[in-house]
């Protein structure tokens, strides 16, 4: 009634059942939220989970706009963004240089590159990147680093690889997998 326009996030969907995610959806379809996003919260899809996804909503949510927002704890951020345009979503999060908590999203230069319009412009990216993300970017870590990819490849939320990389253990690699592979399996 403002004039804003919204959309919603569904977080964390790698971790629900398909039954759970169904009502979620069927709840969803009855709102007025135009837009809906898959969003891989913890970096752990793959193409063919984003593609069955987005073909699930877009079924599922007639009259909605279906978005992606994709994590690169496994440096898969933009190729499940492309597999989700493929399968026809049409709002794609990115971001300067993939910045982004944790590991990051998908770097918005590239997926900008790859959209070949001519109205969108890759240049000024690469400067807003070179003057404003570059010097931040020493300052603070995000991106891609092994405890991300831990915590993607065995779907759990990127809290134990942010604390890690927070403290002086933040090389030793070997146990934070074992305690991330404990944890999951026990």
């Amino acid at each position: 009634d403002k004039g804003y326009e919204t959309t919603i996030n569904l977080m964390a969907v790698s971790t629900v059942g398909l039954r759970e995610l169904d009502e979620g959806l069927a709840d969803l379809a009855k709102s007025r939220v135009p837009v809906i996003y898959v969003v891989d919260s913890f970096g752990a899809f793959y193409q063919e989970d984003v593609e069955v996804l987005v073909k699930k909503y877009m079924d599922q949510l007639p009259g909605k706009t279906i978005g992606i927002h994709a994590h690169n704890n496994q440096q898969l951020a933009f190729s499940n963004t492309i597999a989700a345009i493929i399968a026809g979503a049409n709002y794609l999060d990115g971001t300067l240089y993939g910045m982004g908590r944790g590991a990051g999203n998908c770097p918005l230069e590239l997926l900008v590159s790859f959209l070949k319009n001519p109205k969108f412009k890759v240049r000024p990216l690469i400067e807003a990147i070179e003057k404003e993300v570059l010097p931040w970017r020493e300052k603070v870590d995000w991106g891609y680093f092994i405890p991300y990819m831990i915590t993607g490849t065995m779907n759990q939320h990127p809290r134990a690889a942010m604390a890690v990389m927070d403290s002086d253990r933040k090389n030793d690699l070997t146990a934070f997998w074992d305690q991330i592979h404990d944890e999951t399996t026990s």
